[in-house]
C-alpha cells in the first residue's frame, strides 16, 4: 500500500543516532524508505558541526545521504543574516565559525546564538544582553531546551535565548525548529504540500508539535531525548513509534 505521505523530514540526533552510534536497525530502515520513492530531508538544529562534517559523520555510520538532502538551522541563519545585511556578534560553536567568517562582524547589530558550549559564559552573554538593550536583533539557531549526547541529557541553547529574551524584554528570531519559517522552507524544498510531509523526531515540542503547527504530520520517536510523559503532550493526530526502525510498519 502506498504511504499517505510523499516526503519525510527526519531529525538526526536521537532518531538516527545518539552520540557517535547509529540507532539499531536505522540504517537498513532508511534504505527501505528510499525504495518507496519517498522524498527525504534530514532536518537538524545541530549547531556544533558544519554542513560537510555532518554529512561525513552520517556516511561513516552507514547512512547514504546526499548533501542537498540536509537542511540545517545554521545555514538558514546565515542566509537570513546575508539577506538583511546584518553584522552578527556570533555566539556559536567553534566548528561553525569558519562557515560564518565571510560575514562582516564589526560593530554588530545582531546577535547570533547557538550551541556555543563553554563560550556561553557571563562575559559573552552580558555582551549579548547589552547589544539587545541597544536594539540589536537576537537570532537563535534553534530554541531546543536540551539534547541527548553520550554524556546524557545536555542543556541546549534555548535556555540561554530564553534568558536574554526575558532580561532584555525582546523576542528572538528563531531560524531552526520549531520555527514555522524553518519548517515551511524545508517543505518547500520537497515540492509537496505540508500535509503530504511527515516530520519524525525525538523532541515532542521542537520536532513534532512545531511541525504540526506548520501543517505537517508529526511522529514522535521514543528514543534520544524522549522522556516518559511526552506522549501526553502530543496532538490527537500525531503518530508515535518506539524507534525509527518501526517507521516502516507505521507507514
Amino acid at each position: 500500500m502506498k504511504p499517505t505521505y510523499k516526503a519525510l523530514l527526519i531529525d538526526l540526533s536521537g532518531v538516527l543516532y545518539v552520540g557517535d552510534e547509529p540507532i539499531p536497525e536505522a540504517v537498513t530502515t532508511l534504505e527501505k524508505l528510499r525504495s518507496m520513492d519517498l522524498v527525504l530531508r534530514f532536518v537538524t538544529n545541530t549547531a556544533t558541526q558544519n554542513h560537510q562534517n555532518i554529512i561525513t559523520k552520517l556516511h561513516k555510520m552507514g547512512y547514504k545521504i546526499d548533501s542537498q538532502e540536509l537542511f540545517t538551522a545554521p545555514i538558514a541563519a546565515k542566509q537570513y543574516i546575508k539577506a538583511n545585511n546584518l553584522r552578527p556578534f556570533c555566539l556559536i560553536h567553534e566548528a561553525l565559525k569558519e562557515d560564518f567568517s565571510e560575514l562582516d562582524q564589526h560593530q554588530p547589530n545582531c546577535i547570533l546564538l547557538g550551541d556555543a558550549r563553554e563560550q556561553l559564559n557571563y562575559r559573552t552573554l552580558n555582551k549579548a544582553f547589552q547589544l539587545c538593550m541597544a536594539g540589536s536583533l537576537l537570532i537563535g539557531i534553534g530554541k531546543n531546551k536540551y539534547f541527548k549526547d553520550k554524556q546524557g541529557l545536555m542543556l541546549d541553547a534555548g535556555a540561554f535565548i530564553h534568558a536574554l529574551e526575558w532580561a532584555a524584554n525582546t523576542q528572538a528570531i528563531i531560524m531552526g525548529k520549531p520555527s514555522y519559517t524553518f519548517f515551511t522552507q524545508a517543505v518547500r524544498s520537497t515540492t509537496f504540500s505540508p500535509k503530504e510531509c511527515l516530520m519524525i523526531g525525538d523532541d515532542v515540542e521542537s520536532d513534532v508539535i512545531g511541525a504540526m503547527n506548520a501543517g505537517l504530520g508529526g511522529c514522535l520517536v521514543r528514543s534520544g531525548k524522549y522522556q516518559v510523559g511526552d506522549d501526553k503532550k502530543l496532538p490527537a493526530t500525531a503518530h508515535i513509534i518506539d524507534s525509527f526502525s518501526r517507521l516502516m510498519s507505521m507507514l
